[in-house]
């Protein structure tokens, strides 16, 4: 037993060391290890998962859980001290039109996992603004949702799936959610470095949500790469679809790449993450 003990504190104190190591070297020394770190795990994910479908699938359980983590919260501490409602509410906005066009478009699991996630989501907006109102921290989440709504709904209908230059409602509906999903952390972050404190439950959801974004992207990443960039080569015709889900992909995965860094150091290093870092 005791040397058990033994063996994970010489574990940690190790992982300490080689984090303490990073935390000291410079910007381009740091986006160096990052890019090595994601491209391992590139790799490793395209050599052991087979169905590319699968990356969804597991990116939106991910958030699923993520949601389920912010119920515990919520029913175990009678508390939303921390959490953005306006973060919720863009979710469940992109949530709820994605829903609606997976079921006119095709029913599967996808469509399962959106409703699970959405009415997870109208739930903890529902103890937000009702029943755990006196705990919100309102006056700390003050991003304007117009701010955010109404790029995405400009964008999408500018650049949505090809469909021969034919609007189709439900494509430019489709391609809302994917650039609104991509921002619509940002009040979130925004509120906790705010606060300058970051809930323990709040942590785990938002770095749930980094590991979903990162599986999504990685999807993209690798399919651009096995087709021979085929899928960008579509761009020189016109047809910016996939260059803008990738790029939307990529700027959530930035966005939280950050917050997901000082997470997983601040769990190795034995406790919970407790201020941002850096301004988002």
């Amino acid at each position: 037993m005791g040397h058990k003990r033994g063996s994970y504190s010489s574990s940690s104190s190790s992982v300490n060391k080689l984090f303490s190591w990073a935390r000291k070297q410079s910007m381009k020394v740091k986006l160096f290890l990052g890019l090595i770190t994601a491209l391992a795990a590139l790799l490793a994910l395209s050599r052991s998962v087979k169905d590319r479908n699968q990356f969804f699938v597991a990116a939106e359980a991910i958030h699923f859980a993520g949601i389920l983590v912010l119920i515990y919260k919520l029913i175990r501490k009678k508390s939303c001290s921390g959490l953005s409602l306006r973060s919720q509410e863009l979710t469940a906005l992109f949530l709820a039109i994605r829903l609606y066009c997976s079921f006119i478009m095709e029913a599967d699991i996808h469509t399962l996992l959106d409703f699970v996630t959405l009415l997870s989501t109208l739930w903890v907006m529902y103890m937000i603004r009702f029943k755990l109102k006196y705990t919100y921290m309102a006056e700390l989440d003050k991003t304007p949702l117009y701010y955010i709504i109404v790029p995405a709904a400009v964008l999408a209908v500018l650049v949505h799936p090809y469909s021969h230059l034919n609007v189709n409602i439900h494509r430019v509906a489709w391609a809302f959610c994917v650039y609104l999903e991509s921002v619509a952390v940002l009040p979130q972050l925004h509120m906790m470095q705010k606060a300058k404190l970051i809930e323990p439950f709040t942590a785990h959801y938002v770095f749930a949500l980094g590991v979903a974004r990162f599986l999504e992207c990685a999807h993209w990443i690798i399919q651009i790469y096995e087709s021979g960039g085929k899928y960008l080569y579509l761009a020189g015709s016109g047809y910016l679809w996939v260059p803008a889900i990738y790029a939307a992909e990529m700027v959530q995965t930035f966005i939280l790449a950050d917050f997901c860094y000082y997470y997983v150091k601040s769990v190795m290093s034995g406790k919970l993450l407790e201020t941002l870092q850096s301004p988002v």
